[in-house]
């Protein structure tokens, strides 16, 4: 177990304990709260998310806001998936994201999730994630990166994942 997860369960043990039976002091549930914080904070791919009725929704917003949708499918165990996360956050990247496009990002978990979402898209998942598919606001699908163009995010600078969604957008 790794020792992150072993502190939000300890915590979390803690918590359901009656008082009494509490014999850790008092400081290390305040320690792990921040750990649990930032597991949050660190998890952009909803765990239980609807993605369907998400993909509705951004849709909608989509269309409302006349920008394409950039459906990201990843997942929270991949460094690659949050360091796309990270980069779409920050710097000139971000800008150009929320300048281009409504984001929506679809949680494939260990290839068993949303998997038939992906396939309706024409986006190979086993080609690597993280990856994307762009689409119109009436939900017709306009590119999607076909051979892992993202799955080494963590060593792309931001010209290049502008580059890969420039490819995706002339199609």
């Amino acid at each position: 177990m790794n020792p992150r997860r072993f502190a939000l369960l300890a915590a979390a043990a803690l918590v359901a304990l009656p008082a009494a039976a509490q014999t850790a002091p008092a400081a290390a549930p305040t320690q792990a709260a921040p750990a649990a914080s930032q597991a949050a904070v660190h998890a952009p791919y909803g765990e239980h998310a609807d993605a369907r009725a998400q993909l509705n929704e951004a849709l909608a917003r989509a269309g409302a806001q006349r920008k394409p949708l950039l459906v990201v499918y990843g997942a929270n165990w991949c460094k690659d998936c949050l360091a796309l996360d990270r980069s779409f956050h920050q710097g000139r990247l971000a800008t150009e994201i929320e300048q281009r496009y409504v984001v929506l990002k679809v949680n494939v978990g260990r290839f068993d999730r949303n998997v038939d979402l992906a396939q309706q898209m024409g986006v190979p998942l086993k080609k690597g994630i993280p990856t994307v598919a762009l689409l119109a606001g009436d939900g017709r699908v306009l590119g999607s990166t076909q051979g892992g163009e993202l799955a080494n995010a963590r060593g792309m600078g931001e010209d290049a994942v502008l580059q890969v969604l420039a490819k995706l957008a002339a199609h």
